[in-house]
């Protein structure tokens, strides 16, 4: 009996470790993803920048702004 008792308690601390695992691997991919996507996007925004991504700039800013004028008029 006493053998039963160790071997259901073994199990159930080792399905209690396993949801444990998976949910600090998935809060640590999480912030890992969030950390790259920024950095990205500083790395994007700099390249545009300083790789003569400035003249790519305008008519991207033209862009944007024919579509909030078409949002605006929409209302």
């Amino acid at each position: 009996m006493f053998d039963i008792l160790i071997a259901v308690l073994s199990v159930c601390v080792f399905v209690w470790w396993t949801k444990i695992t998976f949910k600090l691997a998935w809060g640590t991919a999480k912030i890992l993803a969030t950390v790259l996507a920024v950095s990205a996007l500083v790395v994007l925004i700099l390249c545009l920048v300083f790789a003569g991504g400035l003249l790519l700039l305008i008519p991207l800013g033209l862009l944007l702004g024919a579509v909030g004028i078409i949002k605006a008029v929409a209302r």
